[in-house]
């Protein structure tokens, strides 16, 4: 069967008042693909469990790019690690970088592992720079200069 693949980057910190937006943006993406789709994604809070879970609700499947060893001491609440693990015991390929815990580096390489992986990226992102090495706008830049198709989804006149 022919697989569509589609990474995701994003904000790990998103308004409430964005996620129904986000959430019929990433459903109409989803319902729209003909093929057997497939996720990429670090499972980060926020946007890569969003668009995980949507995938995984529609039927589709889960790949994992895990940054490095110790990657749930990168999560800020508990509410988030127990997703992150609900998550990762749904997918069907997990690879884990090698870098021993949390860093800018990490997150850098696992954001270019999605991009290469994947036939599409979905960024869940405001447009604004990164705020350190590895945010949303490296890996978006990365990926337009992969010649990577490129869907931001962001709505209109909500602050981070």
């Amino acid at each position: 069967m022919i697989r569509k693949v589609f990474g995701v980057t994003g904000h790990q910190v998103i308004p409430s008042e964005a996620i129904p937006f986000l959430q019929k943006g990433m459903a109409d993406i989803i319902t729209s693909i003909r093929e057997e789709i497939v996720c990429v994604s670090s499972l980060a809070a926020g946007a890569d469990q969003l668009f995980a879970k949507a995938v995984l609700k529609a039927g589709g499947h889960l790949h994992a790019v895990i940054p490095c060893k110790n990657y749930e001491t990168a999560f800020s609440e508990k509410a988030q690690i127990a997703q992150f693990r609900k998550l990762l015991n749904k997918a069907e390929n997990i690879e884990i970088l090698d870098y021993e815990s949390p860093s800018e580096d990490a997150f850098l390489k696992a954001g270019f592992q999605v991009v290469d992986l994947s036939d599409v990226l979905l960024a869940i992102w405001d447009g604004k720079k990164a705020k350190g090495k590895g945010g949303t706008a490296d890996i978006v830049s990365y990926a337009k200069r992969q010649n990577k198709q490129v869907i931001v989804m962001w709505p209109e006149g909500v602050e981070r």
